[in-house]
Parts: C-alpha cells; structure tokens; sequence
C-alpha cells in the first residue's frame, strides 16, 4: 500500500488565483511519485469543486491553462479530489454541481479518519 497524502484546501482562496498552483500542482506531483493523493476542497476552496468555476480561474493572468485544466491534469496523474458537504450549502450545490473529476461529498468525520491513519501526511493550504 502506498503511503498516502492528504491535502486539505481550507484557506486557499480562489479569488487570488496564485494561491491555486501550489496544492493542486503538488498533488500531481505527490501523485506521479505513486503515493495516493487526495485533495479535500473545504471552506472557500470548496467553490473549486462547482462546474464552471474552476473553468474561468487562472493561476497567471494570461496563462492559456485554466485551473480546471490544472484539476484534470492532477485527476488524471491519479489524484482524488473531494468536496466538504458544508460547501453544498455554503455554495448552494448539490451533487450534480460537482466538476466530474470530484470523487465524492465527505463531511469532517472523513477528514479526521484520514489525516489519523498512521500512513497518511497531510499537507494544509
């Protein structure tokens, strides 16, 4: 089992697109080294995980790749996304809001289980 990495995008916040790159660019990487990478998207970060947000977000004004670009890059190196259920309040979603490449809704219990397993490092932004 590989070891696992968890990273948490609580405070990362998506009006300030610079603070995009660093986590999901990360994960990619966490996850092209073959450890298993989720990124739970939470508070304001959870925006991310809504069709069409994350689509119109750039890291670099100018930059042809969008962070929904960047998402399906870290989606496809094997990295898991997943969006905390407050967010489907605080952002009025419902399950069939979330970008295709967000695994799941998971509350806090989640969170916990995961940043307690004794192979998991977790990583905050």
């Amino acid at each position: 089992m590989a070891e696992k990495l968890v990273i948490v995008m609580a405070n990362t916040d998506p009006r300030n697109g610079e603070e995009l790159g660093a986590p999901i660019f990360q994960a990619t990487v966490a996850a092209a080294m073959e450890y298993d990478v989720d990124v739970i998207c939470t508070a304001t970060s959870g925006v991310l995980m809504k069709k069409g947000v994350a689509e119109n977000l750039f890291i670099k004004e100018g930059s042809p790749k969008s962070v929904y670009d960047f998402i399906k890059d870290a989606y496809e190196a094997g990295v898991k996304f997943y969006c905390c259920s407050p967010n489907l309040d605080l952002f009025e979603m419902t399950k069939d809001d979330l970008l295709p490449e967000c695994e799941g809704i998971v509350g806090g219990a989640h969170l916990i289980e995961q940043i307690m397993e004794d192979s998991s490092k977790v990583l905050t932004y």
